[in-house]
């Protein structure tokens, strides 16, 4: 159950991608320095509050200003913050993009669900809605599961090229340090390497109407010659298919039909 979310985690998902390693590191390195400075700011706020009270200051003292203090206080918060600033950017950087993808992916959104193709696999496209609950198998996850999830070889390194058919979404998948806006009119890069099989789940964390939270996204990965005999298989089954089902053979989810019937 590492690549899901648990119930009451107060921390992040377990990484499951060297993206997500770095983000893991960076959380880490910054919960210290800000726990730190808690610590310091609130210890201080006391010792002044106990130190410097009217009763044990009848006469309280009428100092301006201290050069030392003043430059401390100063430099010692930009220190921090270029401690902060430089791994950050590193990450930023990294993060960005694969300059030696071993095959690419493209990721559309929509109102509401993703379309995914794969064009170094002759363009293999489909379409990939939430299962409605009422129609989830033992053991898929509400809210979560997918009628067609995105299938990746596990330890290779993927581009992914971003973009959206109508508004404004995100591609995010915890797990995976994968968070990118899919924006009309533009593709959006960025890159993930998953390291072990398993399942990685996501969301659209970008409102985008009022189907927002029923688009999530199912990343299966699988080891490499699993993903070679899933593409071949693909490429019979989504021809048949048909890259988008027709909006009449969609199925829909009871939470998306109470929702049009409100705005009805």
């Amino acid at each position: 159950m590492a690549q899901t979310p648990t119930n009451w985690n107060i921390g992040m998902q377990a990484p499951g991608s060297p993206v997500a390693h770095a983000v893991t590191s960076l959380h880490d390195i910054v919960l210290v320095i800000i726990t730190a400075i808690t610590v310091f700011v609130a210890g201080l706020l006391g010792w002044v509050m106990y130190r410097y009270n009217a009763s044990r200051n009848p006469n309280p003292s009428r100092t301006s200003h201290n050069t030392v203090l003043e430059v401390a206080w100063t430099v010692v918060p930009v220190l921090i913050l270029v401690v902060i600033a430089i791994p950050s950017f590193r990450l930023v950087y990294y993060q960005d993009r694969t300059h030696d993808a071993d095959m690419t992916i493209k990721v559309t959104a929509h109102q509401w669900y993703w379309e995914y193709a794969y064009p170094d696999h002759d363009n293999v496209n489909f379409s990939s809605y939430m299962v409605p609950t009422d129609q989830l198998k033992p053991g898929q996850l509400r809210l979560l599961d997918v009628d067609n999830p995105l299938v990746l070889p596990a330890g290779k390194n993927i581009r992914i090229l971003a973009t959206s058919a109508d508004v404004i979404h995100s591609f995010y998948i915890p797990s995976l340090g994968v968070q990118r806006y899919a924006i009309p009119g533009r593709t959006i890069e960025t890159w993930v390497r998953v390291d072990q099989p398993g399942d990685y789940y996501g969301e659209c964390n970008q409102v985008c109407g009022n189907n927002h939270s029923f688009m999530p996204i199912s990343v299966h990965a699988v080891p490499p010659a699993e993903f070679e005999a899933w593409v071949k298989q693909a490429k019979t089954k989504f021809a048949e298919q048909g890259a988008v089902p027709a909006a009449s053979t969609t199925p829909v989810a009871p939470e998306r039909l109470a929702v049009a019937q409100i705005q009805h």
